[in-house]
């Protein structure tokens, strides 16, 4: 047999024989599929409402949201940028950023502020969080001005301009009046409120309004007395752990049961006055408790201050990929606490 009538007669052998076995002669490569990229918290939870005393998911899932409040952007500009809030998101494990406005202090919206620039930072920090997919809450950080009717006119045009721009995102929510106090009422805020909500309704029909209560945001109880004939309203609870204790974790059990939907969008670790000794046994008491009731909370507060509440330590510059050295004594326990969630 000559070498090329072998090497036919070989072929032919081999080929028998793997059919005999069921054997391809040459099998397909094998595709490997790249791993999906996590979702982000907004992809995974889409439109947010309002159930009856909880927040819940596009999906009708209890649904928390967790992150830090900027400190006055017109101070704290730097501290706007993608960077900043994806260190948030991926490494704090934080799903929101409150972007705080101040209105009556130096330079705040309604005080000699730039309002186009500080319209801008607005706008910003929304498009950033918007890209990451976390959500944002557009914070009228009513203080000095004790009664959010002061500067009512100048919250309504505000409102009426970001509710035109964010009117088709699923991920922002309006915080009316940060804290009312000194002499400023329920029924004031309540008043104030009903000219407010009908502006950003007009362009959201859906949108979720935190609507903040007397002294300071502790007054849920009148709150829960006399609610606003609105739904996808959350009322707004602040508390310092230094200096709220037991009987205000009471009111918000006591609400709760009565079925308040409640929003502790500021707490801080330190004493009502930002500064002073952290309490954090008094801190995890209360995160606990919020944990428990699936109530959602923002940390006060994102800057580099020189002061307990602050969660970056005065000599760090970065705005971002910060180290547990760059962080205060603040920053460190908070950061560790959001982590530690799933």
């Amino acid at each position: 047999m000559n070498s090329k009538k072998h090497r036919h007669f070989a072929a032919v052998l081999l080929s028998a024989a793997l059919l005999a076995v069921n054997i391809p002669a040459a099998a397909p490569p094998i595709a490997f599929a790249s791993p999906a990229a996590p979702a982000s918290p907004l992809d995974a939870h889409g439109t947010l409402r309002v159930n009856g005393s909880r927040l819940e998911d596009c999906h009708g899932e209890p649904f928390q949201l967790r992150g830090m409040s900027t400190h006055g952007i017109a101070w704290f500009p730097q501290y706007i940028t993608l960077e900043t809030f994806q260190t948030l998101r991926d490494d704090w494990n934080t799903n929101c950023i409150r972007l705080a406005l101040y209105t009556d202090e130096y330079l705040g919206y309604s005080n000699g502020g730039n309002q186009q620039e500080l319209k801008a930072l607005v706008q910003r920090g929304v498009d950033y969080a918007t890209e990451l997919g976390m959500y944002a809450i557009i914070d009228w950080h009513v203080l000095n001005d004790k009664d959010p009717n002061v500067h009512k006119e100048d919250a309504l045009e505000f409102f009426r301009e970001m509710s035109a721009l964010y009117k088709d995102h699923q991920n922002v929510l309006y915080e009316i009046c940060n804290e009312p106090n000194s002499y400023a009422t329920w029924d004031s805020v309540k008043n104030y409120a009903r000219e407010v909500i009908p502006v950003i309704r007009a362009n959201d029909s859906d949108a979720i309004i935190i609507v903040g209560t007397p002294t300071w945001s502790q007054d849920i109880d009148q709150a829960a007395a006399s609610l606003l004939e609105y739904g996808n309203i959350l009322y707004a609870l602040h508390f310092y752990a230094a200096t709220h204790g037991d009987w205000l974790r009471q009111r918000l059990e006591d609400c709760t049961a009565q079925g308040l939907p409640v929003f502790v969008s500021e707490f801080g670790t330190c004493d009502a006055s930002g500064s002073g000794s952290n309490d954090f046994s008094q801190a995890a008491q209360w995160l606990r408790l919020l944990d428990s009731h699936q109530i959602s909370y923002c940390c006060w507060n994102l800057a580099n201050k020189a002061e307990s509440s602050s969660v970056i330590s005065p000599g760090c510059s970065k705005v971002a990929g910060w180290s547990q050295e760059e962080l205060s004594e603040s920053g460190k326990w908070i950061s560790q606490y959001f982590r530690s969630h799933p």
